[in-house]
């Protein structure tokens, strides 16, 4: 009865209140931050566009609401100029957008990896699986994917690390713990 959405919304309100803590916003600066938290909730990655295995790209939650990706321009640093209010103001949303941002994309990668005890036999991941790469610096909506190209298993057949190829055609190895494969395919 919604609770797939209803958690959502419960995990948006918990890390709002964490990333705006006290500072008190304006109505248009808490629907700047609240749009932003929207933009970035509907942008992580679902799954698969396409089986083809070249394509890097996955189906999120903003596809299905506009046809296409939300795409956000990255935040620019500007001078420090003390005595501006406007500017404050506006480094105390970016802050808040980005709080957010760096909380829920943590959270989100960390709810995609399937964390079992280990008496119990997991699926080893498969060449060909796409899979969100978790990586610490990253613009809002920004996701790193990566399609698998090749396994390297140890003596006991458990794959630990994979070689990944970006949407940008570039191959880079990371260890399994480091990856998320997308739920839906």
């Amino acid at each position: 009865m919604g609770g797939l959405w209803e958690a959502g919304v419960k995990t948006a309100k918990h890390l709002l209140l964490r990333a705006v803590g006290s500072a008190l916003f304006n109505a248009e600066e808490l629907a700047t931050v609240l749009v932003g938290i929207e933009a970035t909730m509907n942008s992580r990655p679902l799954g698969a566009l396409s089986q083809d295995p070249s394509d890097g790209e996955a189906l999120t939650p903003g596809n299905l609401l506009t046809g296409g990706p939300l795409i956000a321009a990255p935040a620019l640093r500007t001078p420090d100029q003390a005595g501006l209010s406007c500017l404050r103001r506006w480094r105390l949303v970016s802050s808040a957008r980005q709080t957010f941002w760096r909380r829920w994309s943590r959270e989100y990668v960390l709810g995609l990896q399937v964390r079992g005890k280990w008496h119990e036999e997991k699926a080893n991941v498969e060449e060909g699986q796409l899979v969100v790469v978790a990586e610490d610096n990253l613009l809002p909506q920004q996701w790193v994917l990566g399609r698998i190209v090749a396994t390297h298993a140890r003596e006991d057949g458990k794959v630990r690390v994979v070689d990944l190829r970006r949407s940008d055609g570039a191959i880079f190895r990371r260890a399994i713990h480091k990856l998320a494969p997308l739920p839906i395919c």
